[in-house]
Formats: C-alpha cells, sequence, structure tokens
C-alpha cells in the first residue's frame, strides 16, 4: 500500500493545530502540531534538495532527544531516503564501524562532536549537518551546513510523494550487541505503524490527546516506541537529554507530564528520591517499564509508593512494537491471592503470535521452557548487510528471540534468561534472572547482577 504522509500530516495538523507536539526541556523549544507539520515539511524538503538525499541514499543522526524529536517519523516519512539512527553515547569508533557498513550521504551532528568527527566522516564522503548554530570556523570547513539555515531555506509546502508502506526501508536501527558488534536491523513503515496499533490495543497504556510524554531514555531506542502512538493520539512528546533523576523529577512536576518509560534500576532510585523528598506526581498516570527484568518485591514498594500506574511492557528492536504487556490491573494479586505473575512480562498484545520453541522449533505445550518466538507485523524486514544472520535469527517469519521463558495456563509469558546466559550448574539449569529476584527480596539490597 502506498502513502501521503504529508496529506497524512496535515490532516492532524487540522484536528491538533493548537496543541503541542513537541516540546524540548534542555533547549527551551515548543512546537505546536501546525508547526512541527510545516517545520518537518521543511527538513524533507532540504534533504531532497539542497542535500540531494533520494531513494536508496542513507542519512545518520547522532543526536541528543531533543535534536531527535525534529528527526522523527513526520520528517523522514516524507522524503524518500532512509535514516540511520545511532546511539548518541556509543564511542566514535562504533559509528566509524556503523558508517562503513551503511555509507551515508548526510550525518545531522551535535554541533560540540564536529572537532572530534569531522575528519572521520569527511574520509567517508559524508555532508555534515550540525543541528545548534555553528562558529564561522565551523561554518567554513567544507562539507559542513547549519540546520536552521537549510531549514529557512527550505519549502514548507505538502508535496506529491507516496510511499510504499510494507517495501519502502524507512530506517536502520543498531542492536545492542550484548553478544558482539550490533547487527542493522531494517524497518518497514509498516513495522512502526504496528508499534503504533499495539499502544492502542492495549489500553492500559492509556495514551490520547492528553498525553504527556516525557522521554529521557534515548529516542532512538525503546523510547522511540511510545512517540509515534503519542503523536498519532495527538498528545505531547517532551525531550530531556541527559538522566538526571532530579531534573526528571522537576519537569514532571512542573510541565504536568502523565507519562514516561523507565528501566527498573532507574524505578529503585527514584524510589528512594520520592521517599526521602516527596514531589507532587499526581499527573503522573503512567509509568512504562522494560528492557530488563523487575524484581517483584520491589515493584511492591514502588506501588506502595506511587500508586497503581505501572505498565511492563515487552518489546525487541527486531519487534518494535508491545509483543506483551502487564497492564495495571495486573500489578496486584490475581483471584488467589498470588503475585507471581508480578514477575511475567503479561500477556501477549492481542494479534501477535507468541510461541515456546524447543531446539528444533517445534511448539512446546505450556509451562515448558524454551526460545521464544514472534510472528506479528512489527517483524522486521532482517540485519542490514548480513543476510547471514537473518537466515539464522528468522524461521518462516518469525523472530528467533534468544530469550528463553514460557507461558502459564492464564496466558502470562515469563522470561527466564537469555538462551547464551544460561548456567549449568550440577546438571541443572540456572537461570540469572531467578537468582538476581532471589537477592533484591533482601530489604538490604537496593539491586542485584548476576554474572
Amino acid at each position: 500500500m502506498k502513502m501521503n504522509f504529508c496529506r497524512i500530516m496535515r490532516l492532524m495538523a487540522l484536528r491538533y493545530r493548537d496543541q503541542e507536539a513537541i516540546v524540548n526541556i534542555e533547549r527551551n523549544r515548543r512546537f505546536t502540531y501546525g508547526q512541527y507539520h510545516l517545520l518537518t515539511n521543511r527538513i524533507a524538503d532540504a534533504l531532497r534538495t539542497t542535500l540531494q538525499v533520494g531513494k536508496g541514499d542513507k542519512f545518520m543522526l547522532v543526536l541528543d532527544n531533543d535534536n531527535l524529536s525534529l528527526m522523527m517519523f513526520p520528517s523522514t516519512f516524507k522524503q524518500e531516503g532512509t535514516v540511520v539512527m545511532t546511539n548518541r553515547r556509543d564511542p566514535l569508533e562504533e559509528h566509524a564501524r556503523q558508517i562503513e557498513l551503511v555509507k551515508p550521504k548526510v550525518v545531522f551532528l551535535e554541533t560540540l562532536l564536529l572537532d572530534s568527527y569531522y575528519d572521520t566522516l569527511r574520509s567517508h564522503g559524508c555532508s555534515i549537518v550540525l543541528m545548534d548554530p555553528p562558529s564561522a570556523e565551523q561554518a567554513a570547513r567544507p562539507g559542513v551546513h547549519s540546520f536552521w539555515s537549510l531549514v529557512e531555506a527550505a519549502s514548507e509546502l505538502d508535496h506529491e510523494l507516496e510511499l510504499d508502506t510494507d517495501e519502502h526501508i524507512c530506517m536502520l536501527r543498531f542492536t545492542g550487541g550484548t553478544t558482539g558488534k550490533g547487527k542493522c536491523a531494517m524497518y518497514s513503515i509498516d513495522n512502526w505503524m504496528a508499534c503504533r496499533d499495539a499502544a492502542f490495543i492495549n489500553t492500559d497504556m492509556a495514551i490520547d490527546s492528553n498525553t504527556r510524554l516525557l522521554h529521557v531514555s534515548p529516542l532512538t531506542h525503546g523510547s522511540l516506541m511510545l512517540f509515534f502512538p503519542t503523536f498519532y493520539a495527538g498528545g505531547t512528546n517532551l525531550t530531556m537529554n541527559q538522566l538526571d533523576m532530579e531534573n526528571w523529577r522537576l519537569e514532571v512536576e512542573r510541565e504536568r507530564v502523565t507519562h514516561s518509560f523507565l528501566v527498573p534500576t532507574v524505578l529503585y532510585r527514584l524510589l528512594e528520591l520520592q521517599r526521602a523528598n516527596p514531589r507532587d506526581f499526581s499527573s503522573l498516570t503512567t509509568l512504562i517499564y522494560g528492557a530488563a527484568p523487575m524484581s517483584p518485591d520491589k515493584l511492591g514498594e514502588l506501588i506502595t509508593c506511587f500508586g497503581q500506574i505501572f505498565v511492563q511492557g515487552y518489546a525487541a528492536t527486531e519487534t518494535p512494537m508491545t509483543v506483551a504487556l502487564l497492564g495495571k490491573t495486573a500489578h496486584q494479586p490475581d483471584a488467589t491471592g498470588s503475585l507471581q505473575h508480578l514477575s511475567s512480562a503479561g500477556r501477549p498484545t492481542a494479534g501477535v503470535e507468541v510461541f515456546i520453541a524447543a531446539p528444533d522449533g517445534k511448539p512446546l505445550p505450556l509451562g515448558e521452557t524454551g526460545e521464544i518466538r514472534i510472528r506479528c507485523k512489527a517483524v522486521i524486514k532482517g540485519y542490514y548487510g548480513n543476510p547471514e544472520a537473518t537466515a539464522a535469527e528468522f524461521d518462516d517469519g518469525a523472530w528467533k528471540s534468544g530469550d528463553l521463558g514460557y507461558i502459564d495456563a492464564a496466558g502470562y509469558l515469563y522470561i527466564v534468561d537469555r538462551l547464551k546466559d544460561m548456567i549449568i550448574s550440577g546438571g541443572f539449569n540456572v537461570y540469572a534472572v531467578e537468582v538476581e529476584a532471589a537477592l533484591a527480596a533482601h530489604p538490604q539490597v537496593l539491586m542485584a547482577a548476576v554474572v
């Protein structure tokens, strides 16, 4: 199916014209839906015209959250190039490896990184776009452009570009590389539309036009999956660039934030801060956590402190949507008084096929532990430039997650370990996550890690 995203965004701008779409806290920028539509039109036009990015070309982002918010899908879906997401915190050596693989035509760069990155980027033939106004000396360097100068010179008019939502590779993004160098995942537009739809199917996420979602985790990673539904609901995406919990607490209070995404270790720290010096979190209705296991005991303490506002999501780079969700109502004892399901990843999202496989790929019965495999519209197109890894990790349309888990009789999905991290001791399987949970249950233990 083909779609024109200028038309889509124009209709959204008419519907939500004066509502805030983007708030950049550190840079003190605010854009309404009407302003954001015109701004992203200009960014897309600059990519097509001045920067000459066309079909098959790549442009890479090495940016903080504030600037990433300007380069999200409204910009990237309005032109034919493929955006390459990177982790701003990775070292230059890792970015150089990624550049060598994808060969971007243009790199959008934080201005303060120019001196250290210039020679590497120019040696690979990359044009450089600096996001904050450069000095006269920086602007004089060959191949360097000023983002805001490009934007001011570009057209804000809608255009007639139509993209195939299944075939067009709109984004490349690197995996975390927990078992080696990160692989480069390829995404279609439909992958991200599935991400959007999963948030609306899971109504406990409570994303609507009143949502004010504060992104402090990198928008290139898990937090990105919340940008799409918040935008399509007419809500506000707020960004912070640095994880400072005192600043986070201040902004939640000041900006009347309703939603945010935090990893468990950060939530443990937040619990200690709120106990010591409470702030007004009355606006906060939904705290989404994931990316690592949560100690059930610590989760109970968090609920006691903050209330029934927690939602856990299970997702991955290869399936950028809420594959499973432990909703707010599930964060309490079941009908028998059991809290066991608090250690689960929740129940699979309606419409997503999750099954537990034996080493030969055959499905296992309920309650048996094996590899979690997933089929859904969010499963990526494979790994860029790596057909061997694509063949190894995808089977008959299913992604082989590498997570060991099981599904119980109530439909809860449990993740017990990474397949490669399982410890065999005395002939028995030992799962690090279970040992960590036992350690964290002790009142004197704030967090634990088993290696």
